[in-house]
This record gives structure tokens, sequence and C-alpha cells, in this order.
């Protein structure tokens, strides 16, 4: 038996547990501590203890070290905090990675694709923070290209690093295609316009939802020069985020004096939508660029996108149909968070497989439900602490009358889901065809106008509502697909204003209960589809435990929590005090508060 406690620090951090090649829990730390984006992974270590007595390793995983004069073979937090954690004595081997981020975005995006061998394609801010003899500083990964064999080989064939020195293009390896440039990076330069948009740099998935209400401008400098970012636009905070110089650029003077970027309550010009737009379709292009490197290099057809870019929906769906030849695999877990699983894998193979011990491959995962189990017997227990909540026995049947009649409905049950989206575990379901659908539930969960919601549809009815570009299905929610003519009316509030929908499919194997519930609401509207959108408010982590979801449900306008597992509904009419009418407004698009 082998058992692997890996950790990834930094922001999304998180915690993997592997026993014997498959994954016990993966949990991001912001899900137990909630403070969002937490990058310090120490609750989540305390979980191990509940699924076993010892590790055989503790992995940790990071973009850096931990400071310029750090030690990482002396003794550090993740060391201490272990000791802490075990009641008796505890031997184990401790890996620490740190220069091969992009590698560990490889490792779980290439393990879970289930294809023999593929070309990894992948792009993020800024991965590991490098150094070179070539020039004095500090270099980081932009974009990188291996190609991948099983069980888990990987070769370097493109690497784009970058710089703040000004050193043009500098050739470093010619074996691994590696290269230095000052130019930013593709996600860079999309954490640029993030910025410019008024947005924080890492809430990329907004700039991503804004970019569809842009149109092309001509007044805008082009996001790219050359196949590389382009310098005379943006500058490079390495490792945190970039900046538009908009100073340079006349159309952006005046709207950056029109339209401050910041404050209590902001408002997107066209300007900025229309940079949105840019840096979405440049950006789709750059990384298709990309995607065609990697077939012309290594002479792949299966390919698996990962880092921070590979959550982008809309790109992913865009892949897709500009390859229809190519097996895409787009890697649910893409961003840092997933790199404690790319770590786990990464010791499995390299400290143990490879040295000759024996140990069972990994098989891809069914599923994403990475999070802990909780006990649904204990649910009820929690009640006593919310003595406005009500508990009454229901049924799926019951559940779907309740959402068609114009209720939110959250749900609860099971393992919670990995990544950032919910896939029915942690929910908040609407009924998809209400006309005003997405204002309600943006404004109950305090979020911006032009933020889309998702669906989850019966697998078995998604080709009668949606375009799926050759695909069978969508589990893990990572395409914003094309609906069919007709369908935008028939369920509006989940359609984006591009006529496009970032759809989950389930299938009674995959979720029993939520397959269940949404066959139920079929069966009252017509409509195999529920909308769903992340169980949390706005700012918040998803919740984790029920606890997490009667705080929510206590201190929102949501009433209803359906737990299925014990067919239960929780009812729970919010008296909080700071709950006034005028709370949870969000900004329309013509500048207007409305609920």
């Amino acid at each position: 038996m082998s058992i692997i406690l890996s950790c990834s620090r930094g922001h999304n951090a998180s915690t993997t547990l592997l026993i014997d090649g498959e994954i016990a829990f993966y949990l991001e730390e912001e899900r137990l501590s909630r403070f969002k984006r937490d990058g310090t992974p120490l609750l989540g270590l305390t979980k191990v203890f509940d699924y076993v007595d010892h590790i055989d390793h503790l992995v940790v995983c990071h973009t850096h070290r931990a400071g310029p004069q750090a030690d990482w073979t002396g003794e550090d937090l993740y060391k201490s905090w272990m000791r802490k954690l075990c009641k008796k004595k505890l031997t184990y081997e401790v890996t620490y990675i740190d220069q091969i981020h992009h590698e560990q975005h490889a490792n779980v995006g290439f393990i879970n694709s289930g294809f023999d061998s593929a070309a990894c394609v992948i792009a993020d801010g800024a991965g590991s923070f490098l150094h070179t003899e070539a020039f004095d500083g500090t270099i980081f990964e932009f974009e990188t290209i291996f190609h991948a064999q099983k069980p888990l080989n990987l070769r370097t064939v493109y690497k784009h690093l970058g710089t703040d020195s000004a050193i043009g293009y500098v050739r470093l390896d010619d074996d691994t295609g590696t290269f230095a440039t000052e130019y930013p990076g593709i996600v860079k330069e999309y954490e640029a316009v993030t910025r410019y948009c008024g947005f924080m740099s890492i809430d990329a998935g907004k700039t991503m939802g804004l970019s569809p209400y842009g149109k092309p401008n001509p007044d805008i400098p082009p996001m790219f020069r050359n196949g590389f970012g382009n310098r005379d636009v943006f500058k490079p905070n390495y490792p945190n985020g970039a900046y538009v110089m908009h100073e340079m650029y006349p159309t952006l003077i005046e709207d950056v004096k029109q339209h401050p970027q910041d404050g209590e309550n902001p408002r997107w010009s066209q300007v900025q939508k229309d940079m949105a737009y840019a840096i979405q379709k440049e950006s789709e292009e750059q990384i298709g660029n990309l995607i065609q490197k990697a077939v012309d290099i290594t002479g792949e057809k299966n390919i698996v996108i990962c880092g921070g870019y590979g959550l982008n929906c809309v790109a992913n769906y865009q892949f897709k149909k500009r390859f229809p030849n190519l097996n895409i695999y787009c890697e649910p877990i893409s961003h840092d968070g997933g790199t404690s699983i790319g770590g786990a894998y990464h010791v499995y193979y390299h400290n143990y497989f490879n040295k000759g011990k024996t140990i069972i491959p990994i098989k891809p995962p069914k599923d994403i439900y990475y999070g802990p189990q909780y006990d649904p017997d204990t649910y009820l227990d929690h009640i006593e602490e919310y003595p406005e909540a009500k508990v009454s026995d229901t049924s799926d049947k019951e559940i779907a009358k309740l959402i068609r009649d114009g209720n939110i409905v959250t749900i609860f049950q099971g393992r919670s889901e990995g990544g950032p989206r919910a896939l029915g575990n942690r929910s908040i379901l609407f009924d998809p065809t209400v006309k005003d659908g997405k204002d309600i539930v943006n404004g109950v969960k305090h979020r911006e106008y032009f933020r889309p919601f998702a669906c989850s549809i019966l697998a078995d009815k998604v080709h009668d509502w949606f375009d799926l570009a050759g695909m069978d299905e969508s589990p893990s929610m990572m395409y914003a697909v094309d609906a069919l003519p007709g369908v935008a009316e028939k369920i509006p509030s989940v359609i984006h204003v591009d006529g496009t929908c970032r759809i989950q499919t389930v299938t009674k194997e995959q979720n029993e209960n939520y397959y269940n519930l949404i066959s139920a609401f079929e069966k009252l509207s017509d409509v195999p589809i529920l909308f769903n959108t992340s169980f949390n408010l706005g700012g918040d982590p998803l919740v984790e435990d029920i606890d997490d979801a009667l705080d929510t449900l206590s201190t929102s306008d949501i009433d209803y929590m359906y737990l299925p597992e014990i067919q239960k509904l929780i009812t729970i009419k919010s008296n909080c005090p700071n709950m006034e009418k005028d709370d949870g407004k969000m900004l329309s698009e013509d500048g207007d508060d409305k609920l």
C-alpha cells in the first residue's frame, strides 16, 4: 500500500490524499477556512487522519520557494503541522516540488484524460519561478507543450518563459524548445484586461462573462503582435497580475477618466466590454495556435488542455469546433488547486512505480466528486442551532414542483465537487424557463448582471437542445456550447447573451439523486433541464459541509434546501437583520439598481 498526502500552497491551495493510486479526497482550503482562495492548506491536512493512521509520503507543491533563503530540506510549516496532527511517531518521506509547476498541471490532465499518449498544452499566468545563467533575475513559465506517454513520462517540446528584463527573445534550450522573452504570456494579458475591467486579476471568469457584451473596436490596440503579447499595451507585474498601459491610447485614456475601475458602485463602459471581447477572441486564437503547434511537433491527435486557461469554457468549445479531428480533453481542475493532485501523481509514479515497487496504475476518475464523505444521518443534528428552521419529509416530485412554482431551492448531498463548478451536490437550482430568472438569481447571489448561469440536462436529451460540436457529453461543465435554434426562448434564464450555455450532462450512473430530480422536473415542464449555479453567495467559497449550507440559507433570501439522501426539505425563512429590501441588489446593464 502507498499513502501519499499532497498539498499545494499559493492561491487556491488544496490537499489530496492518494491511496494506492486512487483519490481518497481532494479539497481546496477555502472550502474549510471560508476564506476565498486561501493559500495555506493547513485545515485540509487535518482531514487525512479521518482516512488513515499514517502516511508514507508528504508532497508540498508551489511555484517557488518560501523565501530567498528558504531551505526546503529543513523543518518547515507543513512538516511541523503533520507532526502535531499525528498522535504517534510519524515516519514518512518528503518531496518538495517548486520548479516544475506546469508539469504538475500536465500530470493531472494527462492521467485523468485516459489517453495512452497525448500532447499537453499548459497555459497560466506565471508558473514556476525559474533562474538561468542567460541573464540575471527570475523568469516565469507562461506556456508549455509536453509530449506525454503512459504511465507518466513527460517530455518538454516547447516552453515560453517571461521576464521583466528587456531581452527581446532568448533561446535557452534547443532540445526542449525553451525560450524566454520580455513579452507577456497569454494568460498574463487576460489578467491585465480583467484588472482593466475593474476585477481582481484572478477573476478572469468575470471577464469571460462580460466579453459577449463587447464588439470589435478599431480604436482598441491589438492584444498580440507577431505571435507574442503586445508590450506596447501590457505591463507585466510578475508574478502578480499585469496592467493595461491605457495612457498610450486616447480611447483608453478617455474611458478610464469616465469610468473609474473601482469603487462601491462599478459600471462597465462599452470600451471595457470591447476590451473583454478582444482578449477573449484573441487569446482563443493564440491558444488554438499552440494546439496546432503541439500537433505539428508531436504528431499527436490527443490533446490535453490544463493550467488556468483550461477553465475558459467559451474557448474550450471553440477548440472543439476549430479542431474537429482532434481528441481534446479539458481538465476540470485546471487551476492551481489541481497541482496537489499532479504532485501526488508525480510521486506515485516517480518514487514508487519507476523504482520497481508493485503499485496499481492510476485509472481515470469516473467523476470529480472528490470531497470528504459526510454521514447523511447526522445532517439534522445541526438544525438545533437554527431555531427558525423547519424540517419536513419530501420527494423528488415535490421538490420539482417547488422549483416549478418559481422558488430557488438548494441541493446538498454526498461529496463536494472538485474544482470551481457545482455539479448537483452543492448547487442552487431554479426553473430555467423563467424569463427573468438570471436577474432573480444574480440578485440573490449578489453577482454582476452579466454573469451567466449554467444548466444541468439529462444526458440522453442533450442533443435535442444543444450543439456539442461532436461531443457525446459534458459531465464536468467544461464547455459553453451553442443552443439549438428555438431553445433560447424555452429556457431564457440559462442562455447567455451570445446564445451559449455552460452545460452539465447528467446520467443516472454519475449522480442518481440529481438525475431523478431533473427527471421529475421534466415530467412537470417537458424540460429535462435545471438552472444550476454554485451553492454560495457572491464572494464566498462553495459550501462544503452542512453547517456552511445552513449558514448560507439563514443569511440569504434563499429559503429551501433539499437533502435527497434522506428525503428531507429544510426551510429557513430568513429574518437576518441585515436583509433589507435593497440588500442583494445587483447592477443592471443600464446602471440602475434592481433586485
